[in-house]
């Protein structure tokens, strides 16, 4: 696979992880998972550092494509759907039980309802970089 494939689909994935935590977390559960927080205060940014932000999921949308590129072998969105849901329910679900288990930020249904939405998240996610991995060169595409 070429790696210029797989970076493209890297950065389109790491934008649609972008948007979609904007959706889920910024509009649709930010009063919920404020409400879900732990004891820890002054934990949460009142406006988030952009920079950082979109840095990480640039990273999160690469990793995804050079695991699906580089090592599934994933060339459509059915295949790169099921691998994001996998892959999203054990990064997020080991992290947070981390930090459940190691810090007062959040509360368990917190931990739960993040592990759902990362999910989805990433089954969305993990569509379109299959989609734009299995996409053949304009180039080569013959009548």
């Amino acid at each position: 696979m070429k790696s210029s494939k797989i970076v493209v689909a890297g950065l389109v994935g790491g934008i649609m992880f972008f948007f979609l935590g904007w959706l889920f977390y910024g509009i649709l559960l930010m009063d919920f998972m404020m409400a879900s927080t732990g004891s820890a205060s002054g934990v949460q940014k009142e406006m988030p550092d952009f920079i950082p932000l979109i840095a990480g999921n640039l990273t999160w949308g690469i990793f995804y494509s050079v695991i699906f590129g580089q090592f599934a072998n994933i060339r459509n969105a059915s295949d790169g759907a099921k691998l994001g849901a996998i892959m999203g329910f054990f990064i997020s679900l080991s992290y947070d039980l981390i930090m459940y288990g190691t810090t007062n930020i959040m509360m368990f249904n917190m931990l739960v309802t993040d592990v759902i939405v990362t999910i989805i998240m990433s089954t969305i996610t993990g569509a379109v970089i299959g989609k734009l991995l299995g996409r053949k060169p304009e180039h080569i595409i013959k009548d």
